[in-house]
């Protein structure tokens, strides 16, 4: 009897090429293949007898492998690219690998490879694709479990392109507190071929970069790997050549001059490092001298962009922690009669719903595990705090203790996810308020908008690692504002 865990190939395609000598590698084995044609109009796809295809209808891959995903009923889910190329025994490496992970360990990264042409140093194409060799948490062939999936809520499909969604999700489910292993398996990635002006449209991933950083805060990229980058020298070289084209039109000739000498000098080392890497061809030449010029404003333009739409989603919920965000604690609290609220609290959510937000409590209440909270005193305690504030729309309670293994105690975002459901929003146009770090992190692993109120149990690495990862508000009043809730 066979112990392989059971898995599901998931491929999100645009109908190029390499699909159907990929899809012929895996026809041969017995493991089920879901192919999601994210083409805006498909028009049919040439597939082997077996393979099921879905559609996505243009909304990118993140929505693609979400859809892919959520057909399939296995344990693990394993996405690959339509472009990369797998041995005849990928499938059993697969198994293997998988097989020999503990449960705590929520997927399997398989190890890339791109051959490079011999005798000459890459080209820019060859070089950007390269990189994917040692890029974090790839999905070019990356397995997941199927319930860190549930769990994380999938693929946040706000990443329209092949960038960062995959480092997005990685980097929820290891805040979940699951790990994610590289396996065995190599796969290859042929270096991609792309047009003279490739790497000009590559600087679109900057919007990206801005949601990353609006959802986990300025330490994303050494959360994930991502390097340094390059925007700040992109938004000097910038400033110095708006400041040069200002400078000229006032007839400032000096300081023209001046900023005129920081943008070329500043164009002139990165062309020239660009350069450096590549062939000497003159193609490749005349493409990174054009393209080092264009590329500065185009990162700026698509940064800024990015910086605009993260903010711009209104927040359709608000999520409050209870004990100490909507009422005083009262430590495993059973007596409606000592329901304080908070002052001000009160008439802050009144003022939500009257501008249309919708309003929802979630908290962890282990006194009910401890014995400590008859389920009936927490549910009259939970109905004098609705008498007191009004109906709240949704109460996402959770009864267990640390160690009872659940998905809805804080800091997992089940009760985030749960409330979001039950108000038919998403997850990311909720906003959660709380005090402690476990709120933060639910929200955050919700893809939710998280704000920390501390009070005197706040402890104080709570308030630093808010900072950097979310918002801190001195009232609920601020983090109200704070949060950009609009109504």
């Amino acid at each position: 009897m066979s112990t392989s865990p059971a898995y599901t190939v998931v491929i999100p395609t645009t109908g190029r090429p390499a699909l159907f000598p990929l899809l012929e590698t895996l026809v041969s084995s017995s493991v089920p293949v879901v192919v999601v044609d994210d083409r805006p109009e498909p028009d049919g796809l040439d597939v082997p007898p077996g393979v099921r295809v879905l559609r996505s209808h243009g909304r990118g891959p993140a929505a693609a492998r979400n859809v892919g995903w959520r057909a399939a009923d296995t344990e693990w889910i394993a996405f690959v690219d339509d472009d990369v190329v797998l041995a005849q025994d990928w499938p059993a490496r697969l198994a293997a690998d998988l097989a020999r992970l503990p449960s705590e360990v929520a997927a399997s990264q398989a190890r890339i490879t791109v051959p490079l042409p011999g005798g000459r140093k890459p080209t820019d194409d060859e070089r950007g694709t390269a990189g994917l060799e040692t890029a974090r948490w790839i999905t070019a062939d990356m397995a997941y479990r199927r319930s860190a999936l549930v769990e994380s809520g999938g693929f946040d499909e706000r990443f329209p392109r092949a960038f960062r969604e995959d480092a997005d999700l990685a980097l929820r489910v290891t805040l979940e507190g699951h790990r994610i292993d590289r396996g065995e398996r190599v796969t290859v990635h042929p270096a991609r071929r792309s047009g003279f002006f490739a790497s000009v449209r590559a600087q679109r991933g900057n919007a990206d970069n801005a949601l990353m950083r609006y959802k986990h805060g300025v330490l994303w990229r050494q959360r994930t790997g991502a390097g340094q980058g390059r925007l700040g020298k992109h938004a000097l070289t910038v400033a110095a050549g708006v400041v040069a084209l200002g400078a000229s039109a006032v007839g400032k000739r000096r300081p023209a001059l001046a900023a005129a000498a920081v943008w070329a000098g500043l164009t002139g080392e990165f062309a020239a490092r660009r350069i450096a890497a590549g062939p000497a061809a003159p193609g490749e030449l005349a493409r990174m001298a054009v393209t080092s010029v264009l590329i500065p404003p185009a990162a700026c333009f698509h940064r800024l962009r990015g910086e605009i739409s993260a903010r711009r989603r209104p927040v359709r919920a608000v999520l409050f922690d209870r004990d100490d965000t909507l009422i005083h604690d009262v430590p495993y609290l059973a007596d409606p009669a000592q329901v304080r609220p908070i002052d001000g609290a009160v008439d802050l959510v009144a003022a939500l719903r009257g501008r249309g937000v919708r309003v929802g409590v979630v908290s962890n209440q282990s006194g009910v595990a401890k014995g400590l909270i008859a389920p009936d005193r927490l549910a009259a305690v939970n109905a004098r705090v609705d008498e007191l504030f009004g109906p709240f729309a949704t109460w996402q309670v959770c009864p267990h203790d640390d160690g009872d293994g659940c998905t809805c105690r804080k800091p997992a975002p089940g009760l985030v996810f749960r409330a979001a459901e039950e108000l038919s929003v998403h997850p990311r146009d909720c906003v959660v308020i709380g005090d402690t770090g476990a709120d933060l992190d639910a929200a955050l692993a919700a893809g939710a908008r998280a704000v920390l109120v501390p009070t005197a149990r706040t402890r104080p690495e709570e308030v630093v690692r808010a900072r950097e990862t979310a918002l801190v508000a001195a009232d609920l009043t601020e983090a109200v504002r704070l949060a950009g809730v609009t109504g």
